[in-house]
């Protein structure tokens, strides 16, 4: 559908003016759609599968009837060096040191200002009455099948049907 296109645009401007600490930008964003929902699925499936985790499986199906999906995540987010301890440690922390399905740790502010774009894109969505659903899942897919790059992101499929895709599942 068209009109979808139109709004994961529209998605990804509230996440990229979407406010951040210190006015620091380090949010990423990406749609994909076509034949980039597909290989998001096979990942997704053949992941649920090695690592026996069905919910992968599940979510994938979701991103293949979708008609796209919007990516916001962080890339290399410097610490906000202000030694809030929100992270757990006492003085911020070496970021990026654990690799994992996400890059890790992150500097809790940063990935703070991660939730506010996802927040912004997802309510820019529904207003324009377009079902969605925030997938960590998705994320780790995107990730690791190379399709962003991204320390940490997570997936918004897109879909308009007459009832969500993404609930009763």
């Amino acid at each position: 559908m068209a009109g979808v296109e139109s709004i994961a645009e529209f998605m990804e401007i509230a996440a990229i003016t979407a406010p951040k600490t210190k006015g620091e930008d380090f949010v990423v964003v990406k749609t994909l759609k076509g034949d980039d929902l597909q290989r998001i699925h096979d990942w997704m499936v053949q992941y649920a599968q090695d690592q026996k985790i069905p919910g992968f499986a599940r979510d994938g199906k979701n991103v293949l009837d979708s008609e796209a999906l919007v990516l916001i995540g962080i890339k290399d987010a410097v610490v906000a060096d202000l030694n809030c301890a929100a992270c757990g440690e006492e003085a911020c922390i070496a970021i990026n040191t654990v690799e994992g399905e996400f890059q890790g740790p992150q500097c809790a502010l940063r990935v703070l200002d991660m939730g506010i774009a996802l927040g912004s894109a997802v309510k820019t969505a529904g207003m324009l009455n377009v079902d969605n659903r925030i997938m960590y899942r998705a994320g780790v897919a995107a990730r690791q099948a190379g399709l962003i790059e991204a320390d940490f992101v997570m997936g918004i499929p897109l879909s308009v049907s007459g009832k969500s895709i993404y609930f009763d599942r």
